[in-house]
């Protein structure tokens, strides 16, 4: 059977061979390609069909999503079209997620706006219950285990699902985990919807008390969550739950089997009325359930296999590499001051102005832990001022952070516990860094005064002097012979660690040097400035090599890829810029650009991963951007 996509045609049913309607005459081929074999679904923004790609039977199922004709949404054809890019671009990101169905395809179509969409093959909770008739408390639990980060996830992008129900939960043949599908057939238009009086976006039975009144928050999907775990416990309709004299839920008289006290009150906070009494998010939800943590990740995480030497070749200088943003992690409540990619795990550690240290994974952009939470009391052994410097240490058991609070301590990974502060740390640390060997770390003040640590006997090496500024960069060298510092005196400093002296000064900025960065093989030091200049250095003469110019503000931070072959610049005009290194040659730069929006202020802070195939900015805008390497693009 094939279905007729004209939203107004009455008999949209036809023989699979037939390529126009034979009630309206419409082609039946969405853009020449697709083929509707099913309705799935129906609401008031319009259809979902499951659908094959006739460019390629092979392929599986898909799923497309018909929004309502753009005369019947009363909005001018370039609103549309701009609400409903954003969705589509929204979803695209959504879907980079692997519980999530991912975006093909989005483009408008005879009138109407369409997704293009993964098919999830697999029951969904709806029909296993039907068939099981309860779920047991374990079922439950790992529901909310598979479920609670995938929200976590979602509301990290700012998006409410709003429609959280068993049918709207896959159980997929091809995987463990559960997915998440059906945001909303042609989302875009939902905002403008949500304006007008009576509109209900959701589920009767499962709509959250706000959301059913056209105020949804991210709590209103826990809420429908919450409704969701209930219905599965019993087996009975949210409408049979709960009671209208009594003015609360009463699912626990109809469970077949009694549950945990522990679950019975998570359920319950999921299921507040009032926001202000219900979970805010998924976290706190994970947190009481005791499903929290990192150190599962870290123990099963197995580092993928090294890339064949082919791969190892830079990429030729007319060729930029492509990268798309996957993840936006919100979660501090200040600037983004401070990154760290974690050597063996794909774990992420960010400091911000709001003076915390936060863990994630950077696969999924989950939020795993907050380092020193403050207790009851108000008490905390985490940093007082705002965090400058973050590093791990090579065998990924310490994390090392740095403040203006003048303090460096080390944190135990992956229990996050502070495990001791370095003595004599100075006044306002800068900046932090630490030899490859792990052995040596190096600490800048505020004052423009330096400070060596040996990081085993945790001994004070020594300290050094001669910058007139605040210290801004750091770099030692593999085996913590060699110390580069820059300042915001305008000059980069070389010394010797061993001999605890000066070996040169470089000048050549008109402003504050405001990072370093340094290749591999320790041949090439590129500097950055307030002046907008990037400066390439021959370190072993310290000479020039080359100035770059393309930011069109004050540049705050680099990195150089680990394989070699990236320079990566960011600043204040809240763009990153990807420079191909091939020796001292650079092509032109290319500027990442999120999904949806840029980053609305300045980036602070940039870190390639350790197969430099991931990218992390953090920004002042209070989020952090994972982007990942999807190929090469056109030649320039």
């Amino acid at each position: 059977m094939t279905y007729c996509f004209n939203p107004d045609c009455q008999q949209s049913q036809n023989p699979d061979d037939a390529r126009f309607c034979q009630n309206c005459g419409k082609p039946l081929w969405l853009g020449d390609r697709y083929r509707a074999v099913k309705v799935i679904g129906q609401g008031g923004f319009g259809k979902t069909f499951l659908a094959v790609d006739q460019s390629n039977p092979a392929l599986p199922y898909c799923v497309v999503k018909q929004s309502l004709p753009l005369r019947q949404l009363n909005l001018s054809s370039q609103q549309t079209a701009d609400l409903f890019c954003q969705e589509a671009e929204r979803l695209a990101e959504l879907g980079t997620h692997p519980q999530i169905p991912r975006l093909w395809e989005h483009f408008a179509w005879q009138d109407s706006q369409y997704l293009v969409q993964e098919h999830i093959d697999g029951q969904n909770l709806e029909v296993l219950l039907a068939e099981e008739k309860t779920f047991s408390e374990e079922r439950v639990r790992q529901v909310l285990q598979d479920l609670l980060p995938v929200l976590r996830f979602v509301h990290g992008h700012q998006v409410i699902h709003r429609d959280i129900k068993p049918e709207n939960i896959i159980c997929p043949q091809q995987s463990d985990k559960l997915v998440l599908v059906d945001f909303g057939a042609s989302k875009f238009v939902t905002e403008t919807m949500l304006v007008r009086t009576g509109t209900l976006i959701g589920s009767a039975g499962y709509v959250a008390p706000e959301q059913a009144m056209g105020k949804a928050e991210f709590s209103s999907d826990l809420y429908s969550l919450g409704v969701t775990c209930i219905h599965l416990l019993t087996g009975l309709h949210p409408f049979d739950l709960y009671s209208i004299s009594e003015d609360a839920w009463v699912w626990t008289q109809y469970l077949a089997q009694p549950v945990s006290y522990n679950l019975r009150q998570v359920l319950d906070k999921l299921l507040q009325k009032a926001t202000s009494r219900r979970y805010r998010t998924a976290t706190a939800v994970l947190q009481d359930l005791g499903l929290e943590g990192s150190s599962a990740l870290i123990a099963s995480y197995r580092p993928p296999s090294p890339a064949p030497a082919t791969q190892s070749e830079p990429p030729s200088p007319a060729v930029l590499p492509q990268w798309a943003c996957q993840h936006t992690l919100i979660g501090h409540i200040g600037a983004i001051t401070a990154i760290a990619l974690h050597p063996q795990a794909p774990l992420l550690a960010s400091g911000s102005s709001d003076k915390t240290i936060k863990l994630w994974d950077i696969q999924t952009g989950e939020l795993l832990h907050n380092f020193a939470e403050r207790g009851f009391f108000g008490f905390s052994n985490g940093h007082s001022d705002r965090i400058t410097g973050l590093q791990f240490t090579p065998d990924g058991q310490t994390l090392i952070s740095s403040s203006s609070d003048g303090q460096i301590k080390l944190w135990e990974i992956p229990s996050c516990k502070p495990v001791t502060t370095l003595p004599e740390a100075g006044w306002g640390i800068s900046a932090i860094a630490l030899s490859r060997d792990g052995r040596i770390l190096a600490g800048g003040s505020n004052d423009g005064s330096l400070h060596l640590w040996n990081l085993g006997t945790l001994a004070v090496i020594s300290n050094l002097s001669s910058h007139q500024d605040q210290v801004s960069g750091l770099l030692l060298s593999p085996k913590g012979q060699t110390l580069i510092s820059s300042s915001h005196d305008k000059t980069i400093c070389l010394w010797s660690v061993n001999r605890r002296c000066l070996l040169k000064t470089i000048n050549g900025h008109l402003d504050r040097v405001s990072a370093i960065a340094i290749t591999p093989d320790w041949q090439i030091l590129v500097s950055a400035s307030w002046d907008r200049q990037i400066k390439l250095w021959d370190l072993v003469r310290a000479k020039p090599l080359r100035n770059l110019a393309g930011h069109s503000d004050r540049i705050s931070c680099l990195a150089i890829s680990p394989d070699g072959h990236l320079l990566a610049s960011a600043g204040e005009d809240s763009t990153i810029k990807l420079w191909s290194i091939s020796q001292t040659v650079l092509t032109r730069p290319q500027t990442l650009r999120p999904m949806t929006i840029q980053h609305g202020w300045g980036i602070n802070a940039l870190c390639f991963s350790p197969d430099s195939q991931t990218l992390v900015s953090g920004s002042t805008d209070e989020t952090i951007k994972i982007w990942r390497l999807v190929g090469l693009g056109r030649t320039v």
